[in-house]
């Protein structure tokens, strides 16, 4: 969308924005009032607009524009403060460059992309009983295979076992959220949340096994200060 109460600039600004293939205009105003009456009806990601307008300048414009990315265009470098303080992506000082315009827009999609990917929840693996989607809160610990060293043990917290087939502990870590989960020993890696207490080379766990004991796992001097500083303790 694009806000300009100057017809030149309002064209100029709409010809650039056309040039950019990021972008598609969805509608261009020239007056602000006229601008608010039809944005409920509108799609749009990204606002473009002036400052300095009759009526109602832009800062006020933006302010009522919620959820929505905005990019100020001025010739005044005295409403730079104000623009940031209503977290705008940027502000781009007239006359408009398509170079500056590209660089401010490229921000916008820097930031639209990193609010549009939701936090991934779950790792494929390649498992004895064939492919399964093991959700992250599901898992315990995950240990070296008693059978084949080349394959892990998956414990999950309902108890079950899954074995992960011939998949190193360095490319499992890579599927999992570094700040959830940590290598505690040569054949161990937990999650955290799991975690009850620990000494200077054990890890009392709240999980059970079959018998209903308590497990409680080795923490080795290699991995013991990264895993300090994972808990925070």
């Amino acid at each position: 969308m694009l806000l300009d109460d100057e017809l030149p600039g309002l064209s100029y600004l709409k010809m650039l924005c056309e040039q950019l293939p990021e972008l598609e205009v969805v509608k261009a105003f020239n007056n602000p009032l006229t601008f608010l009456e039809e944005v409920p009806g509108l799609d749009f990601d990204l606002c473009i607009l002036d400052i300095e307008m009759p009526e109602m300048n832009g800062l006020q414009v933006a302010e009522l524009l919620t959820g929505k990315a905005i990019i100020f265009t001025t010739a005044y470098k005295e409403y730079a403060a104000e623009a940031f303080d209503l977290n705008a992506i940027d502000y781009v000082r007239k006359p408009v460059k398509r170079e500056r315009l590209q660089q401010a827009v490229q921000k916008v999609k820097e930031r639209l992309q990193s609010q549009a990917v939701p936090p991934k929840k779950f790792v494929q693996l390649n498992t004895d009983k064939g492919k399964a989607l093991v959700y992250f809160e599901q898992i315990g610990y995950i240990e070296t295979s008693a059978i084949d060293p080349r394959d892990k043990t998956l414990h999950l917290t309902d108890g079950n076992l899954l074995t992960i087939k011939n998949l190193s502990f360095e490319k499992i870590m890579e599927s999992l959220p570094p700040a959830d989960f940590c290598r505690i020993n040569k054949k161990e890696v937990l999650a955290l949340k799991q975690v009850q207490a620990f000494s200077f080379d054990e890890i009392t766990t709240k999980l059970k096994n079959r018998e209903g004991s308590t497990i409680r796992l080795s923490l080795s001097s290699v991995y013991r200060s990264e895993f300090i500083q994972k808990v925070n303790f």
